[in-house]
């Protein structure tokens, strides 16, 4: 038997389109906005049917349903003048366009994004992940929250990355209810580059910070005063740290060495989809 590899267009995605509804009924999709879009460039139903390569029934009638359906007039008719009259959108009709227009680009980009990110059967499919939330810190994980373990204050709540590297982050425990963190909840943790600790030696060391994570340095990127350094950790994880030039001439980092990034508790953030 003989196998062969799936090329891009033999992948799996994620396809659909969207529609406007009123109370159930549907007000119109991408056919229908085309269609009044038509009715406004020509300023004519008999002219945008031509365009749309539609009879004037149908169009009249797909345009009346839309009219009886929305709350204000979609389009608007002047009879007589030179040309004999013209059909143009309402201002309503305009805006419902564009309104229509700019959901329409966000629902295309999520479908992109749930194709990318979700239709890998091979994978584990973790909705936080496609979204791919977008924040100022430089290092971004999903997880499942493993273990919530209470306290007088504040609580301390352990997440299992896909790796199988523990986090432990501690938060009050307001935010452990506001979140409705439990066991087996996704969530995303995030940690700042500039909470990220690194040592090439942890010979007589002694380190305060809960999580410990062992690899070596995929790249270093030096700025003007700290450098950025990227780590690969044992069981894939990537960190990213931020440090003076200084501590990367005293640690000699280059890529290929040996180093362990550290993160407190305390420096961890947690977030769930609302």
């Amino acid at each position: 038997m003989v196998t062969r590899k799936r090329n891009d267009r033999e992948r799996l995605r994620v396809d659909g389109s969207i529609w406007i509804t009123v109370g159930g009924d549907r007000l119109g999709g991408d056919d229908r906005v085309e269609l009044l879009r038509a009715v406004e460039e020509h300023g004519s139903i008999t002219q945008a049917a031509k365009a749309f390569g539609m009879s004037y029934k149908a169009a009249w009638d797909a345009i009346n349903k839309m009219n009886a359906l929305s709350r204000t007039p979609l389009i608007e008719r002047a009879v007589g003048g030179k040309g004999g009259g013209s059909t143009h959108l309402t201002d309503h009709g305009r805006k419902l366009i564009d309104r229509y227009e700019r959901v329409d680009a966000i629902h295309q980009r999520f479908v992109e994004l749930l194709s990318e990110g979700c239709m890998d059967l091979e994978q584990e499919f973790s909705l936080l992940k496609v979204l791919n939330m977008k924040t100022s810190a430089r290092n971004q994980w999903t997880g499942k929250v493993s273990a919530v373990r209470a306290g007088a204050v504040n609580d301390e709540v352990e997440v299992s990355l896909p790796g199988g590297q523990r986090v432990a982050a501690i938060i009050t425990r307001e935010s452990t209810q506001s979140l409705g963190l439990k066991t087996q909840l996704e969530v995303i943790v995030l940690v700042k580059a500039s909470s990220v600790l690194l040592t090439t030696d942890l010979q007589g060391a002694k380190i305060s910070a809960d999580n410990r994570m062992e690899g070596e340095v995929l790249s270093v990127t030096p700025g003007a005063t700290n450098a950025e350094i990227n780590v690969k950790t044992a069981d894939g994880l990537e960190v990213v740290a931020i440090v003076t030039q200084g501590t990367v001439a005293s640690l000699s980092l280059a890529p290929g060495v040996a180093v362990t990034a550290f993160v407190k508790a305390s420096d961890v953030v947690l977030a769930v989809l609302s």
